[in-house]
């Protein structure tokens, strides 16, 4: 048949409706399991792909220099080096290649670092649908991801402080979606219910952005009262106010050439929005008492848990800032809209919460693990993290059972709580009285507690007070259990 044909004419071949000549796209498939490449294999090769194999990171390496695949799938777990690895020798070689990352060990640190290192998608293991998979692939073959002129990133060298747990579709857009904007030095607006790990998304940009070295400054804005705001914030000179005895850098000072993180945007007063927004213009600030600017080179994130359009209706909070602080928006899914990721937080904590350190991790029955894949979670990961904690406690660190759970009744009560409004009132009028019914019944679920009522009802304690006194309910004292906030 004559001498084999150049590597550029294998990949031709037949269009099928006419004679004419398509070039045939390459895969690469690389995973350690046999069974899983062959499984690929004849899934592509129906729909017309060239499929290659490697069985490990090396070998993989050595293709992809060579024949230079259209696309990778690549699991990260491989015998000799890591897919995270493959990705990082592959930038540093200035090596262009398009990779979905495959894994069954999907956690946000892997997620996020493979995007931040080039990897254009990830796929959980066990392949759930393989029409989407194949799908997926074609999408981005489509279109190539990378610029010749792209410009290397450092590689990260340490992970984020703290985890963020989940391997369901919307966390791994979540995890996707920090890799990609942690390199800019954009404004980050984060969305989501009370509990569902908005400060963890902000830590992670930090960690995962050119600034992670310098500082990474943590401010609870509903946590510090109205008057101690702008002074926190921007800091003060000496004599600025009573008890101004000494000059105090503020928080943005202290942020500088690093990341400040505002959480409960929400809560900041019209005045403090508006020396904010000032800041965000001029990249400067002012200490009170002070008429001189100083310039502080600050990434800002910014959090909610309240729909600030509503806020921005109401005039409670400036458009001009919200526009400012919402270049990109990053959304946290409430927990029982991802309620596949149970399982994992549940062995999270379960080793988080051992009951000393030589201890092993609290076993958990079925029926108790069952309860908590029904609950409906109003107070988010926070809450599955306290009823774990506690459970471990109250188990001895033998069995966890459904005994040990301590869960509010929302799967029948919510449903009767969310009954029709009756005739005759308005929407306004209806939804207040619902809420001020909510409100009793979650404080009578737990004893007039109210840092345990915020966390149920999914709101901060400053706004329970807020809507408590509102309603007329009376405020009973703070018990003190001295659970976070």
């Amino acid at each position: 048949m004559g001498s084999a044909p150049a590597m550029h004419d294998t990949r031709k071949m037949a269009d099928r409706k006419g004679g004419t000549q398509v070039a045939q796209q390459r895969i690469l498939v690389v995973d350690d399991h046999a069974a899983i490449r062959a499984l690929l294999k004849n899934l592509l090769e129906e729909d017309d792909f060239q499929v290659l194999e490697a069985q490990t990171g090396r070998q993989a390496l050595t293709i992809i220099e060579q024949q230079r695949p259209d696309l990778v799938l690549m699991d990260i777990k491989l015998p000799d080096i890591t897919g995270i690895e493959v990705l990082q020798q592959l930038k540093t070689r200035g090596v262009k290649s398009n990779v979905i990352l495959m894994t069954a060990y999907g956690t946000s640190n892997l997620v996020i670092r493979g995007t931040e290192l080039g990897a254009v998608d990830y796929v959980p293991k066990p392949f759930q649908d393989l029409d989407k998979l194949v799908d997926l692939v074609r999408q981005h073959l489509s279109y190539d991801k990378h610029d010749d002129g792209e410009t290397v990133r450092e590689v990260l060298d340490r992970d984020p402080k703290n985890k963020i747990i989940g391997n369901s579709p919307r966390m791994v857009d979540v995890f996707k979606m920090i890799g990609r904007i942690a390199p800019s030095e954009v404004t980050v607006l984060i969305t989501g219910e009370t509990g569902t790990g908005k400060n963890l998304v902000a830590a992670a940009i930090h960690n995962f952005s050119s600034r992670r070295l310098g500082p990474y400054v943590d401010v609870a804005c509903a946590a510090l009262p109205e008057t101690l705001l702008e002074s926190e914030l921007f800091g003060h000179e000496k004599g600025a106010f009573t008890n101004a005895v000494t000059m105090r850098k503020g928080r943005f000072e202290l942020a500088d050439k690093g990341t400040i993180f505002l959480d409960e945007i929400g809560e900041m007063t019209l005045s403090t929005q508006k020396k904010l927004l000032r800041v965000l213009q001029d990249k400067s600030i002012e200490r009170l008492g002070s008429g001189v600017a100083k310039p502080v080179d600050v990434r800002v994130v910014t959090a909610t848990n309240r729909p600030l359009e509503e806020d921005i209706e109401a005039g409670r909070f400036r458009e001009d800032l919200y526009y400012r602080l919402n270049v990109i928006a990053i959304h946290m899914p409430a927990l029982r809209e991802r309620m596949e990721d149970i399982p994992l937080l549940v062995d999270y904590f379960l080793d988080k919460y051992r009951l000393n350190a030589s201890a092993p991790p609290t076993a958990i029955s079925q029926q108790a693990m069952a309860r908590l894949t029904e609950h409906q979670w109003p107070g988010n990961v926070r809450e599955l993290e306290n009823v774990i904690q506690r459970a471990v406690t109250l188990s001895g660190g033998r069995t966890i059972t459904p005994d040990h759970l301590r869960l509010a009744p929302l799967s029948e009560g919510r449903r009767e709580t969310l009954r029709p409004p009756s005739r005759g009132k308005t929407l306004p009028e209806s939804l207040a009285m619902l809420e001020r019914q909510m409100i009793a019944e979650a404080l009578s679920f737990v004893q007039n507690d109210l840092a345990e009522t915020a966390k149920l009802l999914g709101i901060t304690p400053a706004y329970l007070t807020k809507k408590m006194q509102q309603y007329g309910i009376s405020v009973p004292r703070a018990s003190g259990s001295g659970e976070g906030s």
